[in-house]
């Protein structure tokens, strides 16, 4: 995993309205300057960077972040990895907390999302109205991509058992395409190397070259699943810096950037 400082723009601050007054933070965040190292599941990246980037400006912390899948995030951090926050999705982290990698009462929910289906710009839109028509639309593809299972990414994994469960899992087998190392799914569908593909709103929403058709029907999806949330990494260097970033993270102002990044907050 690469560690990636923030220093980027406010590109989905200035989407969503919002100022650099709305992102002062609160009393009780920490107030001498800390290196705040964080692991995070990359879905997050297009809110997490422009966020992150606010909240240095205003506590004069730096943080630094290495995004990955959530799987490789658990791991890594069952392995041992120093770190001060993770950030990935719920069972996930819920599963770190029972193991004691994560500080009790630390964790705190960000945002929750859904399986989507992305389109390369001006390209046809798949029915995916109804299961029915999702499914008709699996077995018409030429091509479909969606991150490898096997690597870890919470859409891949349940992608792949969607499949089986839907019956097609054989069927889509000779016409899936899974992204090149360094690559993503969105970068699959930006490429046009596949008709369509599955990720989540905000990896979506994040490349303009893509566009997104919606979500999965709502008896497709796992609400409990794609819940992201924060929480303090046992044995953390920065524990009150860490406890300020989730604060600014679960905020108000932050909840609106996360919305306008296309996942719902809290």
């Amino acid at each position: 995993m690469n560690r990636i400082p923030i220093a980027v723009g406010l590109f989905a601050m200035s989407a969503a309205g919002l100022s650099f007054s709305s992102f002062i933070p609160a009393k009780g965040f920490a107030s001498t300057a800390a290196e705040i190292q964080v692991m995070s599941a990359d879905v997050l990246r297009p809110a997490l960077i422009n966020l992150v980037a606010e909240f240095e400006r205003s506590t004069k912390h730096k943080v630094t972040i290495i995004f990955a899948t959530t799987g490789v995030v658990r791991n890594s951090v069952q392995a041992g990895e120093v770190g001060d926050v993770a950030i990935m999705q719920r069972p996930a982290i819920n599963e770190l907390a029972q193991q004691g990698k994560i500080v009790a009462g630390s964790i705190v929910d960000l945002g929750h999302s859904a399986v989507g289906v992305g389109v390369r710009a001006g390209a046809p839109k798949p029915d995916i109205t109804s299961v029915d028509g999702f499914k008709r639309a699996l077995l018409a593809a030429k091509s479909i991509g969606y991150t490898d299972p096997k690597k870890g990414g919470g859409s891949g994994v349940y992608f792949a058992l969607l499949l089986e469960r839907l019956g097609v899992a054989e069927a889509v087998k000779s016409k899936t395409k899974y992204p090149r190392t360094g690559q993503s799914a969105t970068e699959l569908i930006a490429e046009g190397e596949v008709d369509f593909g599955i990720a989540q709103p905000m990896e979506i929403l994040a490349k303009p070259e893509i566009e997104l058709v919606g979500v999965l029907p709502s008896e497709l999806q796992d609400p409990k699943l794609f819940v992201f949330s924060a929480g303090v990494l046992q044995g953390a260097k920065e524990p009150e810096a860490a406890r300020a970033l989730i604060q600014f993270l679960s905020g108000p102002a932050a909840a609106a950037v996360i919305k306008a990044n296309g996942m719902d907050p809290g």
